[in-house]
């Protein structure tokens, strides 16, 4: 009996010493990943032990065991978190577990362009970046751009009857799983401080009532030149316009009447056809920005050029030629109809 008791106590060392030989192999073994395998995503919910059958399932280790026990030996990177993690190509399991709780993961990036309007920006949101949660009921269709804008709108509790305008333009960066509104919220939380920063600054005795007039007159200076000097010139246009009850008669607000099938071929009919946006018909602002501007275009909406011209034309070189009489700026328009003919 007790050599019996001795033997078992001999196969129990073995056993141990054995099991502690292999999980010290399993440390010092590189997990491996083929290229398709380089992208691993940690879902909602999941632990070490869910990653660790994950990579069982895969072939990448032969029992989930090991990795459990090393979550257990160091605590501190036991809580992996969510989301895509960029893999090396072969890579060790404690390094593997550091990875995936420093939290580093991959960053996508959308950018929102100076004078893109909202249906640019919706387009691009929905089609153009899956990794992104749209959040749209099962019911609803992905394509339908107003059932998405009045979605945005009523969570972020805008008043205005459009989304247009509030859209900051820039770079926003963001991780698979997060939702379109999150992204959303930032670019108009992001306009939101700005205008309200350039509105407090503004010149005074403007006849621009509200900050909101002030964003629809950036948004059309930001359509009418993208030469940075020239703005506060074409903002002085349209102030003296408006102080003078004259009207805007400014192209890209009757291209943005027209709607998102525009075809980029402005025609006489569509400069007489009547609608909220065209100005060569209306007086005033029109009832919504017509773009995103940039910071620059609100600056400009707010500090106006001090001038007497009332008119303006492209120059053909990418910038406008400004004038003061009727007569002259006729003169300017025949000069740039030679030169495009």
């Amino acid at each position: 009996m007790r050599n019996l008791f001795g033997t078992l106590l001999i196969i129990l060392f073995l056993t141990i010493y054995w099991f502690w030989l292999d999980y010290k192999e399993f440390q010092k073994t590189d997990i491996q990943f083929s290229d398709s395998e380089l992208v691993l995503e940690i879902k909602k919910g999941w632990g070490v032990g869910h990653l660790a059958h994950y990579l069982q399932l895969k072939g990448k280790i032969t029992s989930t065991t090991y990795l459990k026990i090393l979550s257990k030996q160091y605590p501190e990177l036991s809580k992996i978190k969510v989301g895509e993690y960029q893999l090396p190509s072969s890579i060790k399991p404690l390094a593997l577990l550091a990875l995936l709780t420093d939290g580093d993961v991959i960053q996508y990036s959308f950018q929102i362009v100076e004078g893109q309007n909202k249906w640019e920006i919706i387009n691009h949101l929905l089609n153009q970046h899956p990794a992104l949660n749209i959040e749209l009921n099962e019911s609803e269709n992905k394509n339908n751009k107003l059932v998405f804008e009045n979605q945005l709108m009523k969570k972020l509790g805008l008043t205005s009857n459009s989304i247009e305008g509030w859209l900051f333009p820039e770079t926003y960066h963001y991780s698979k799983g997060d939702t379109a509104f999150s992204l959303i919220k930032r670019s108009v939380n992001k306009m939101q401080n700005i205008l309200a920063d350039e509105w407090v600054n503004r010149e005074q005795g403007l006849p621009i009532k509200t900050p909101y007039e002030a964003l629809i007159l950036a948004s059309i200076i930001e359509k009418e030149t993208g030469v940075l000097p020239e703005r506060e010139r074409v903002s002085g246009v349209f102030i003296r316009r408006l102080q003078k009850n004259m009207r805007l008669q400014t192209d890209p607000t009757v291209i943005y009447g027209i709607g998102e099938n525009f075809n980029g071929d402005i025609t006489w009919k569509d400069l007489k056809t009547p609608t909220p946006y065209n100005t060569r018909i209306i007086k005033g602002l029109p009832p919504t920005p017509i773009a995103s501007p940039s910071r620059a275009s609100i600056y400009a909406a707010l500090h106006p050029a001090h001038e007497e011209v009332l008119y303006f034309v492209a120059d053909g070189s990418g910038g406008h030629h400004f004038s003061k009489t009727l007569k002259e700026h006729n003169r300017a328009v025949n000069r740039w109809l030679k030169k495009n003919k």
